[in-house]
């Protein structure tokens, strides 16, 4: 942790200067600068608390000063100011000086000797300023130190045995590379402090923070006056944190902390801020007048404002009531009344004036009763005496000593004694509990001071003593230290002993002697063991090691019948030395059959019941010593033979013929049997082709590679060892698996399945069929898949989920309880296939007198047979002979039936055909009348043709119109009544529509192109208009018709050549006479004359105008032939008269109807335009009769563009449309023919399957209506 901060600045906030010292250059003794700060009231309201009353320092040996009040003002108040305290020390010698600084300060060097050689006596006035109380310490007294617990900060002092040591300097510190430096500025100036952080070792920013004082921290009072600036540079990794005060004040001063934390590391820095203020002037002003034009809380608040003082007044009259010395009764008045007081007289700035009151110098008040108090602060040693002087002015006053408000009788550790008019108060051996506050009364004054009991740090005066030792023995660790009852610590190997009730180690202490006792050590114990005092360490190391083993009785090896008991015995020294018992090298625990046993020097293993597991080598190690102890055992026991273990019903072994047996049967014996295997009387050897015999260890074999019928019998088993001898049989019985079935038969086949049958197998392996598995698999494959994994038991089985036109093939197993037999022959291959789904969507397309034309779409479902063709039936109505009218399939989805009797009726079916047969029938709902139907031709003319169709000069032209009619309509096309020259323009028809195409349109192409459709008599017409375009040409002519000031009047007249399309607007440009540079005047301008303003005067203009329509500007435009010359001065402009314009107007339609087509539930709209003045009543009517409140119907008109809605029409809303629009002036109207197109045609009702007598009724109605 860093050392206290300490505080340098006084309670104006303005840094301590050093006294100076004796002028016969004595070397002083150490000072002791003692500070206040703000008490909270003042900190919190921005206020500073008063200056206490000072004198002027003398040289003295020692001074001390402080600034706390803690005797009464010179008014009688006693209240003493709180706040903390700072402390600055300094010591110096002969001509150079040592000042300790902060934890960042570097320890003076001799340039900076002569820099703080102290200066001259202050002056009174400078002395003053300081704030200080100077009082001197007796002789014998030691310099103050700081202490932890207090909360004095007086730092880190010297001893009287120290001063004479060269002071180290302070240690580098770890994080800061370069720390603020403590400055000097005036009032008003600027300053900056740097401090850096080199980043090389760090994996973040560091957090650094700003303190002024103790406790304020920076980072709360950014601002206008304070700013706070973090910067990184990644070339040098270097963090550098900036601290800027602007406009600094006279309270700014004092000390300042910079603190760097990175995770486990703290680095600190502290300096000083002196601000300094230009000579103050007189003081005779008149204080009220100026402090009450100050304004509160701005940021000049307080400082005096004298432009008051230079205004111009008018003299006031002179008020003969005394004048009231502000001044003097705030010298004199207690802190509380301040506020009170500035009431009271009209003074707002009391911040202000406290802070002006401060600097003037008071007049300290002599006191009546003592010619000399006590100083303001006293320290001792702890177990040291202190001494008190007073020194009275009347010697016969009755003195009082009080410690802590508690008067102090006489006693041996309190002394009193008189020496003339001096009255001294001593204290023997001081301790903790004398650091407190002291007071004397004498008489009605009193006079305070404070004394600091210093605690020595405690030395070792003794170390402690390396030990060695062996284990289980005591050990204790002996020190002194120079103070009876002191604490210290006990460390092993750098970490504190733990002294508790339950720990191995105890501590004690006997006067100044302190114990570490281990009263049984072990191994463990050893290390580096270390007492840590105030004043000092001390370590030893103790080192433990074991006894060296002694072994009395060594372990004997033992011969053990199986299931006897076994004890190994031993005996070594030392006999509290644990051990382990291993057995070939595993280590033994203890359980319900072993016991281990520890008595002193015997150590004893019990086994309960010998086994041939517990055979072997028994090994003892004693625990921490490498020796070891070993005996091996010896386990015998009589051959068996283990059958029971082997679970064979009547000891017989079942075995399938063809496998491979291996009969393991477990034997004991120790040692290792002799094992003989004989079938009747033959002996089975180990060197047996197909069958022998092997041992191995704890059990025997028989082995049969290949077992056949011959191997069936009994076998017997002769065991033989020292124990004595075993026998055994056992008898083995082999079967076998049935023979494979015949190979299975697929009498039936679908699309995705079939069913197949079999035979049981011949010989069923001496065991009955517990039934049978399936097996299939696809012809070109090799792979087979089991179809049930449950044995079926009948001989027929129906395989499905079969791939359709994949050929597979079927095989069986048979099943007893031996196990399956081998697969059966591979049944013949097979094909799955199915015949389509039926045809849909079989509908007539066309009849006429001997044919009837059909048209289908093929099956939703073909399979994997694929579609051969379609078979197309027909059969008179009436009958049930259906007549094939293809012989050979036909792939196409469309066929015409010939050779039919005009008038007759006949149905139609249509058959789907492939490898698996013939598919459903479809079959058309309803017979079919064998007759020409005529269909009268209706052009159906696309939306964006109704309109005119237009196009550029050099595109191509591509127009498209549908038709219908049956039989086939002739079409004919007329332009403005002519002949079409197909050199110009290509027609093509088809059955259904026809098609104008032009390569590159021309100007000529443009007109109303006249189709006609006639089928026999019925003909239906349709007109279609297609506008070619091009670029305009230029105006005709433009001519300058006036010019007047900075304006010109143009006047023109339209292109002769519009490009056929209409003039939208004109581009009017001017260009100087000096530099014909054309500039665009406006654009888009829809009239032919023109006021061109804001002309330059004294310049020459020609103008031009661009023509302009749908295909863009003219390629030229028309220049005026004379140019405008915009004069100065003398130009008057002509007015013409004008007559006013009539703007009345009967109504007329500029757009009229347009006849339109509309869809059958779908809106449809009539729009036309009309003008008239006055406005026009618009009336719409539906063949001539007008529409009034008809929910179907919406009307609108808006600036003159009339719009009727009819909202989802039927055929019946066809019809004749007019609207009509009337004023007083006239009337006027327009017609439009509105069809609705939704009804069905011929096609659609034999699509539909309606017979032919309805669609004929149906189709006249229709005729009828279209007539009318």
């Amino acid at each position: 942790m860093p050392e206290p901060t300490r505080k340098d600045e006084t309670a104006n906030g303005r840094p301590e200067e050093s006294v100076a010292p004796d002028s016969n250059g004595v070397r002083p003794l150490p000072e002791i600068s003692l500070e206040i700060s703000p008490p909270p009231e003042a900190a919190a309201e921005g206020k500073e608390p008063l200056e206490t009353d000072g004198k002027k320092p003398e040289p003295e040996p020692l001074q001390a000063v402080v600034a706390r009040e803690t005797s009464s003002t010179s008014n009688g108040s006693n209240q003493p100011q709180p706040g903390g305290v700072g402390v600055k020390e300094q010591v110096e010698s002969g001509n150079s000086a040592v000042k300790e600084q902060g934890p960042c300060s570097r320890p003076p060097t001799d340039d900076d000797a002569a820099a703080t050689t102290p200066s001259p006596t202050p002056r009174a006035e400078d002395v003053n300023s300081l704030k200080k109380l100077s009082i001197e310490l007796p002789n014998d007294s030691v310099p103050a130190t700081g202490r932890k617990d207090s909360v004095w900060s007086l730092g880190d002092g010297q001893g009287p045995d120290d001063l004479e040591k060269p002071i180290d300097t302070p240690p580098r510190s770890t994080l800061l590379i370069e720390s603020p430096q403590s400055a000097v500025i005036l009032v008003g100036g600027d300053i900056t402090f740097v401090a850096k952080v080199e980043a090389k070792d760090l994996l973040r920013k560091p957090t650094v923070k700003w303190f002024k004082g103790k406790w304020m921290d920076l980072a709360s009072k950014t601002g206008k006056h304070l700013q706070l600036k973090e910067t990184f540079d990644r070339l040098t990794k270097i963090h550098t944190f900036e601290m800027h005060i602007v406009k600094a004040k006279d309270n700014y001063a004092g000390n300042y902390r910079c603190e760097v934390t990175y995770k486990d590391k703290f680095d600190s820095c502290s300096f000083d801020l002196e601000v300094k203020e230009a000579e103050q002037g007189s003081q005779n002003i008149d204080i009220r007048s100026a402090f009450k034009r100050s304004s509160e809380g701005q940021e000049d608040a307080g400082e005096l404002d004298f432009s008051g003082l230079l205004k111009h007044r008018e003299p006031k009259p002179e008020d003969d009531t005394p004048e009231v010395d502000v001044w003097d009764i705030l010298k004199n008045a207690r802190p509380d009344q301040y506020e009170k007081i500035a009431f009271t007289y009209g003074i707002t700035d009391l911040r202000g004036l406290l802070r002006r009151m401060k600097k003037i110098p008071k007049e300290v008040k002599k006191s009546e009763a003592f010619a000399k108090k006590l100083d303001p602060a006293y320290q001792a040693d702890k177990g040291g005496k202190i001494r008190l002087v007073v020194d009275l002015a009347d010697p016969t006053v009755d003195l009082k000593w009080y410690k802590n408000g508690q008067e102090i009788r006489s006693s041996p550790k309190f002394i009193f004694e008189h020496k003339g008019t001096q009255r001294i108060m001593v204290i023997n051996n001081c301790s903790m509990n004398d650091d407190a506050a002291y007071s004397v009364a004498a008489g009605d004054e009193k006079c305070s001071t404070e004394l600091f009991v210093k605690e020595l740090p405690v030395k070792i005066v003794k170390d402690i003593e390396a030990v060695k030792t062996t284990v289980n023995e005591r050990v204790e660790l002996e020190c002194e230290v120079s103070e009876e009852g002191a604490q210290v610590k006990w460390m092993k190997n750098g970490v504190e002993v733990p002294t508790g009730v339950r720990s191995r180690y105890r501590v004690k202490c006997e006067g100044t002697k302190h114990f570490l006792v281990i009263d049984d050590a072990s191994r463990e114990d050893t290390g580096t063991y270390s007492v840590m005092a105030t004043g000092g360490t001390s370590e030893a190391h103790v080192q433990v090691d074991l006894k060296p083993l002694k072994v009395l009785r060594d372990l004997e090896d033992a011969k053990v019948l199986l299931g006897q008991p076994i004890k190994l015995q031993c005996e070594i020294s030392p006999g509290n030395v644990p051990g382990r018992w291993y057995r070939n090298g595993q280590l033994i625990q203890p359980n319900d059959r072993i016991n281990i046993v520890h008595r002193n020097r015997v150590h004893r293993l019990e086994i309960a019941a010998g086994s041939l597991h517990d055979a072997g080598d028994y090994t003892f190690v004693p625990e921490g010593y490498s020796q070891s102890l070993s005996a091996k055992i010896h386990i015998f026991d009589p051959p068996r033979v283990h059958l029971e273990s082997m679970n064979f019903p009547d000891n017989t072994v079942t075995i399938v013929a063809g496998n491979k047996l291996r009969l393991e049967i477990p034997i004991s014996g120790e040692p290792a049997p002799r094992v003989v295997w004989m079938k009747g009387e033959r002996v089975i050897l180990e060197s047996g082709n197909r069958v022998r015999a092997e041992t191995c260890g704890d059990q025997t074999s028989l082995t049969i590679d290949v077992t056949e019928r011959e191997d069936i019998g009994n076998y017997k088993i002769v065991l033989q060892n020292e124990a004595g001898e075993a026998t055994a049989s056992v008898k083995i019985k082999v079967v076998d698996i049935p023979d494979p079935p015949e190979a299975p038969l697929v009498p039936a086949v679908g699309g995705d399945w079939c069913s197949m049958i079999w035979e049981p197998p011949k010989y069923d392996g001496g065991s009955p069929i517990l039934g049978y598995f399936i097996e299939r698999k696809k012809k070109q494959s090799s792979r087979w898949m089991r179809l049930n994994f449950d044995q079926i038991k009948e001989t027929s089985f129906e395989p499905k989920k079969m791939i359709e036109g994949v050929p597979y093939e079927v095989r069986i197993f048979a099943v007893n309880a031996i196990g399956v037999s081998k697969p059966s022959e591979p049944s013949k291959a097979f094909t799955p296939l199915a015949v389509t789904s039926e045809p849909t969507m079989l509908v007539v397309d066309d009849v006429t007198d001997t044919t009837v034309t059909v048209k289908w779409r093929p099956p939703e479902t073909i399979g994997a047979a694929g579609l051969d063709g379609y078979s197309v039936e027909y059969c008179i109505e009436g009958t049930d002979d259906w007549i094939v009218s293809n012989n050979a399939l036909t792939e196409k989805t469309k066929y015409t039936i010939t050779g039919l009797t005009t008038g007759s009726k006949i149905l139609v079916r249509v058959k789907a055909i492939n490898a698996a047969g013939a598919s459903s029938p479809r079959t058309i709902q309803h017979s079919v009348l064998v007759k020409e139907v005529i269909e009268p031709p209706k052009i159906r003319v696309p939306r964006h043709l109704k309109q005119t169709y237009t196009r550029r000069v050099g595109e191509a032209v591509n127009v498209v119109v549908p038709f219908m009619g049956k039989p086939r309509p002739k079409v004919t096309w007329l332009k403005e009544g002519t002949a079409i020259d197909p050199t110009h323009v290509n027609i093509r028809n088809t059955d259904c529509d026809s098609i104008i195409f032009i390569r590159k349109a021309e100007r000529s192409h443009s007109g109303k192109y006249e189709m006609a459709v006639q089928v026999e008599n019925h003909v239906d017409t349709a007109v279609l208009d297609i506008q070619v375009v091009d670029l305009p040409g230029p105006p005709q002519c433009v001519n300058i018709e006036d010019v007047w000031g900075g304006n010109v009047a143009l006047v023109w007249t339209p292109p002769k050549d519009n490009g056929n399309a209409q003039i939208i607007g004109y581009t009017i440009q001017k260009a100087d006479k000096k530099t014909m540079e054309w500039y665009t005047c406006i654009e888009h301008y829809h009239r032919t004359c023109i006021t061109i303003p804001e002309l330059v005067v004294g310049n020459e203009y020609f103008f031009r105008i661009f023509a302009e329509n749908m295909c863009g500007l003219s390629e030229t435009a028309t220049q005026t032939k004379k140019s405008a010359l915009i004069v100065k001065e003398g130009m008057q402009l002509k007015t013409h008269d004008y007559s006013d314009h009539d703007f009345m107007e009967a109504p007329k339609f500029t757009q009229p109807l347009i006849n339109t087509f509309a869809i059958a539930g779908y809106n449809a709209t009539l729009n036309c335009s009309v003008r008239a003045n006055p406005r026009a009543k618009v009336i719409w009517m539906k063949n001539k009769m007008a529409i009034l409140d008809d929910p179907r119907y919406r009307m609108f008109s808006n600036q003159g563009v009339c719009t009727l809605e009819i909202r989802k029409p039927s055929p019946y809303d066809g019809g004749m449309y007019t609207c009509k629009a009337i004023n007083d002036l006239g009337e006027a109207q327009v017609d439009c023919k509105l069809e609705v197109k939704g009804g069905f045609t011929f096609y659609e009702l034999m699509k539909r399957g309606v017979p032919l007598h309805l669609i004929d009724k149906y189709m006249n109605e229709k005729t009828v209506e279209q007539e009318k």
